[in-house]
């Protein structure tokens, strides 16, 4: 069994991370902390593991132990060209899918199996038939957020970054998005095509209301406010700017706000904050209970273990990976 206290090594090791994250963990928690990380960084250089983690990771994860960092476009890229044996997804079970469709040579760990994804979970393959037979001839792009056999039904996918850009390279008047209702609302926005919906949504995104907004506005005075597209539209429409999660950072680091709400899961505000201590950032606590799901213990004990391991059906890859791949080309 390995050792994990906390010793001279760990704290000499650890330290720039909790130099980093001390306005975030006292002493007593990050010396509960730091062995994780330590061990973690220690047998991923073993095994030649990457560790991919979503904004939404929280702080100990996203800066003390992940390779590669962002959105879900963003990990898809670099999923796609990693030189490493094995990839350790910290995200949700469709972002380790789509690691594996496009490393199928490689072998995928995602910390905890049940890390699943309201939006996934609210779309079938059979949906998605159902769908096309009822709108023939209609492009059918596909939120990044579902499984790999609602992909492979697919013609194109799409993230809340790109969409826009997609739906616009399609060569028809008129499209579906699946399965985000409100990605697709916003989107219609954007674009002049028309853009037929699913009813899926996103349990943290759909949380979020106006009275929320009007609150924080009235208790930080000045406050910005960056809300992500899964949000309602009156959601968005009370905000000051709307984007993907990267689309927030690059606002952020371009616009350099003092103070700054983001509507969106809120362990990307903790992570924001750390790496810019120079800006406010407002808390406003929504928490995804599928992404908390994955901790260090859990990514230590997937690293050891080499286990969850993430399989996708060879004949669904194959056909899942075409518009995962037309996306990528398009972005």
């Amino acid at each position: 069994m390995t050792d994990l206290a906390y010793t001279a090594e760990v704290a000499r090791e650890t330290a720039p991370v909790f130099d980093l994250l001390k306005d975030q963990y006292d002493e007593t928690h990050w010396e509960t902390l730091a062995p994780y990380i330590y061990e973690i960084n220690r047998l991923k250089k073993e095994k030649n593991a990457v560790i991919l983690a979503h904004n939404y990771m929280t702080p100990d994860i996203f800066h003390g132990v992940a390779d590669i960092v962002g959105d879900s476009l963003a990990l898809a890229r670099e999923a796609a060209k990693t030189e490493a044996d094995i990839i350790v997804q910290c995200g949700v079970h469709f972002m380790a899918e789509t690691s594996k469709i496009l490393c199928m040579d490689k072998k995928v760990l995602i910390p905890d199996m049940k890390a699943g994804c309201s939006l996934a979970e609210g779309i079938t393959a059979n949906d998605v038939k159902l769908l096309r037979e009822k709108y023939p001839g209609v492009p059918i792009i596909t939120y990044v957020n579902t499984s790999a056999e609602v992909k492979a039904e697919s013609d194109i996918c799409c993230t809340s970054g790109n969409a826009v850009k997609i739906v616009e390279a399609m060569e028809t008047d008129e499209v579906l998005m699946v399965p985000d209702r409100y990605l697709a609302a916003y989107t219609q926005t954007k674009v002049n095509k028309k853009v037929l919906t699913y009813q899926g949504s996103c349990i943290v995104h759909e949380r979020f209301t106006v009275k929320d907004i009007e609150t924080f506005r009235a208790r930080y005075p000045g406050v910005e406010v960056l809300a992500h597209p899964e949000c309602t539209p009156e959601v968005l429409e009370a905000s000051d700017y709307t984007g993907s999660t990267q689309q927030m950072i690059d606002y952020l680091e371009q616009e350099k706000p003092g103070k700054v709400v983001l509507i969106t899961e809120c362990s990307m505000s903790d992570n924001i904050a750390a790496a810019h201590p120079e800006m406010e950032l407002v808390r406003p606590c929504q928490l995804c209970p599928h992404m908390k799901r994955i901790t260090l213990p859990k990514i230590l004990e997937s690293l050891k273990t080499e286990q969850p391991e993430v399989l996708v059906d060879p004949d669904i890859a194959a056909r899942a990976i075409v518009p995962i791949n037309k996306m990528l080309e398009l972005s």
